[in-house]
């Protein structure tokens, strides 16, 4: 390979398009796991719900159901969601803001429209991510932190505002502990913006949530999941209005298998929990006792 070839070469490293599906009568777009690629960083789990609208009337009903040995990371670009888990924390989660659900040996979740929203109407539009956790953390307490849009680190260039979301990035932190290395940038930019990808992290990747992105002369299609070469200078470029997202961080200390909710090192700590789950050992979310999603046959 000569320089002029060397110089002209992408640092992207693989495209991953979302697939479409549908849950609850949402279009969602399940980027990661895929067969090509399992995880970037310590993320193992990437869907992009919506944008959707929901009729007066009608509202997103993800009944109660379990994780374990892995964090949920919700971030929401239009609508409200109100979550609730078995530890008795109810919050809803508004765009600009972060829900934080560390599974560790085990919780249970549900994601619902408000009573309010349902009778108006309304949209919603935004990603959860799930993060594998560290083999010393996977049977850690469960546990749920909130965080406001004030307590996110901003980042203002010209044409472009990026919210730090989670872990660390262009010199700031989240005031949230993750359990391994890794960062989460949402990223507004402008026609003709540039901008560059963190450079400390062994893996990272951007997602187009929607409009026109360029690296170098290749283009990021709108709903998919560029990933680059580790060590490479990665600049992007806005040919139009865009939002997108940033991930990324340090390979996770080993494989993980998934099944359903379920993520973890051991095989047979995931069959314990779709038994505890079938059996109904797992704990009850207070406010949302009557409803469940089986376990998958």
């Amino acid at each position: 390979m000569d320089e002029r070839d060397q110089g002209s070469r992408s640092p992207i490293e693989l495209m991953l398009p979302a697939r479409t599906r549908t849950l609850d009568s949402i279009r969602v777009g399940r980027v990661l796991p895929a067969a090509q690629r399992s995880m970037v960083g310590p993320f193992i789990f990437f869907d992009h719900m919506g944008p959707a609208v929901l009729a007066p009337g009608q509202g997103l009903d993800v009944r109660p159901h379990p994780h374990i040995n892995l964090a949920t990371v919700t971030y929401l670009f239009e609508g409200e969601i109100v979550h609730r888990d078995s530890l008795g924390c109810q919050q809803s989660i508004r765009p600009g803001e972060i829900n934080w659900m560390t599974a560790g040996r085990g919780i249970v979740h549900s994601e619902r429209t408000s009573a309010e929203l349902r009778q108006t109407g309304s949209r919603v539009h935004g990603i959860q991510l799930w993060v594998a956790l560290p083999r010393a953390h996977e049977q850690s307490e469960p546990a749920f932190q909130h965080v406001p849009e004030h307590a996110l680190p901003l980042l203002e260039s010209t044409g472009v505002r990026m919210r730090l979301l989670a872990g660390s990035a262009y010199g700031r932190k989240v005031p949230v502990p993750t359990l391994s290395a890794l960062f989460y940038v949402d990223v507004a930019a402008e026609p003709g913006a540039t901008f560059s990808v963190p450079a400390e992290h062994d893996q990272r990747a951007c997602y187009v949530v929607e409009g026109a992105v360029r690296c170098g002369q290749q283009p990021i299609p709108a709903r998919s999941l560029a990933v680059f070469a580790r060590g490479e200078a990665v600049e992007l470029s806005a040919d139009g209005p865009a939002r997108l997202v940033l991930l990324g961080g340090a390979e996770l200390d080993g494989p993980r298998h998934i099944f359903w909710n379920f993520v973890s090192s051991s095989t047979d700590r995931i069959e314990q929990a779709k038994r505890d789950w079938k059996e109904g050992r797992f704990p009850k979310v207070p406010g949302d006792e009557h409803e469940f999603i089986p376990l998958p046959e």
